[in-house]
């Protein structure tokens, strides 16, 4: 075989190593974009613990509304006049399992009152069952046949009967052993919440 015959094989060789070397690299290369994208945090993963801001404005007395925070339901409730009289009543007080909030885990210190809430008329609330995690049904009707006379207005837990009134505190006598919980959350202005933070201990507004 020649010299020149053995170079041009040499050269092939080394051409074909090189070309090998290249594609193999690409393949490896397009191989882990999908798993380093997917070390990247999403959109939504972002998104999961960010505040939520939410207009109110049209929301009506009597009228509730449900938006999404952390993945969880949050519920906001414009509570009429006659509901805020029924929250400080004490017929309502006396079959509550914890009247006063006094489980300091449920809710920020300052919502710690007969409402539950920066003011009287919004109920802001995770729409959770603090028995086994089931979603409530909102039963704002007054002495309903299937729940009794003295029902008030509040939340029913179609699982296993689990009572809230509509400042979201659980009756007595019901598998749920805590007061529904309060998100951190302010009012921006007249008509917009900002569910996710506190705004302040000393916030009311």
């Amino acid at each position: 075989m020649s010299n020149k015959t053995t170079n041009m094989d040499n050269t092939r060789r080394r051409f074909l190593v090189a070309a090998g070397t290249v594609v193999g690299g690409a393949g490896i290369a397009a191989a882990l974009i999908p798993f380093v994208s997917s070390m990247s945090p999403s959109a939504r993963a972002y998104s999961a613990g960010a505040s939520v801001e939410v207009d109110v404005s049209k929301l009506e007395p009597g009228q509730q509304i449900t938006v999404e925070w952390r993945s969880k339901p949050v519920w906001i409730l414009r509570r009429t006049e006659q509901v805020v009289d029924d929250l400080q009543s004490d017929k309502l007080r006396q079959n509550l399992r914890d009247p006063d909030s006094l489980v300091t885990s449920q809710q920020p210190d300052y919502v710690q009152n007969a409402f539950r809430s920066r003011k009287e008329e919004f109920l802001v609330t995770i729409g959770i069952c603090t028995h086994l995690g089931c979603i409530p049904t909102f039963r704002p009707d007054r002495a309903p046949e299937d729940l009794g006379p003295d029902w008030l207005g509040g939340y029913f837990c179609p699982c296993h009967g689990s009572r809230f009134d509509l400042a979201g505190r659980v009756f007595k006598n019901v598998p749920a052993p805590t007061n529904l919980v309060i998100p951190p959350y302010y009012f921006l202005s007249d008509n917009k919440i900002l569910i996710g933070e506190d705004g302040g201990i000393d916030s009311t507004s």
